[in-house]
């Protein structure tokens, strides 16, 4: 799994490339906890369009996060979610608690 972070506004952007399981899920949490502390952000963006599999570490990766930027007023956005991982989305009810957008240009003016 690879990681690339842009901050647009309040908004850290989270590209994530490749496969989301229980090999990748703490160094990606890792990465993504660290980078929320330092630049202190309130939302950020998980852009799913680079991933090719996501198991369930996948989906405790973004509701630990999600529950992170809660206690900060925050929010957790999805995008650029493939069919295969939209299944995964709704099957778990992730998409109840985060919001899902079809682009980087929506996910911002919406937030």
């Amino acid at each position: 799994m690879h990681l690339k972070f842009n901050k647009i506004q309040d908004n850290l952007v989270v590209i994530l490339i490749g496969e989301l399981d229980h090999h990748s899920a703490e160094e990606v949490r890792v990465k993504i906890d660290d980078r929320i502390d330092r630049e202190n952000v309130k939302n950020i963006i998980f852009d799913f369009s680079g991933v090719t599999f996501m198991d369930s570490s996948g989906i405790g990766v973004v509701i630990g996060r999600y529950k992170k930027l809660s206690l900060r007023k925050g929010t957790v956005s999805v995008i650029s979610v493939n069919n295969n991982l939209k299944r995964v989305f709704e099957l778990s009810g992730m998409f109840k608690i985060i919001n899902y957008y079809n682009n980087l240009d929506e996910a911002v003016s919406c937030i």
